[in-house]
């Protein structure tokens, strides 16, 4: 069961970020914004889009969830390989990314000095010009 939801959960993610799901979300507002003279814009007209637009954004919420969670869960893998694999990184930093955010920020606090008694200090100028070449 799991499986297959998260095989739908991907699929649906992965369409519903592409063009023709744009255009048909636009597509389908348009339609409704033309039928309002028809329906004379009443409240039953109103309530369609209403509904309609609530139900796909509750569902969509946790398809996406599910997609950026499996995401995450990948690339922290990933990198907690390469820490591992790599001599030099401190194999300590693997699996940090289960502490609280308290602790993540002391820990960026110790590496920046770290980074600051060794001499090393942040460029800006040098962040401005790579940033300008992209």
């Amino acid at each position: 069961m799991e499986r297959m939801f998260e095989m739908i959960a991907g699929k649906v993610a992965s369409w519903t970020g592409r063009p023709p799901a744009f255009i048909l979300a636009v597509a389908v507002i348009v339609v409704w914004g033309v039928t309002g003279p028809i329906f004379r814009y009443s409240d039953t007209w109103q309530l369609i889009i209403n509904t309609g637009t609530t139900i796909i954004t509750f569902l969509m919420v946790f398809l996406i969830q599910n997609a950026q969670n499996r995401d995450g869960s990948a690339i922290q893998a990933k990198l907690d390989e390469l820490i591992r694999a790599i001599e030099g990184p401190r194999d300590v930093f693997v699996g940090i990314e289960h502490l609280s955010q308290n602790e993540l920020e002391q820990i960026r606090k110790k590496l920046e000095d770290e980074c600051g008694e060794s001499g090393v200090s942040i460029d800006h100028a040098a962040f401005k010009r790579l940033i300008s070449r992209l």
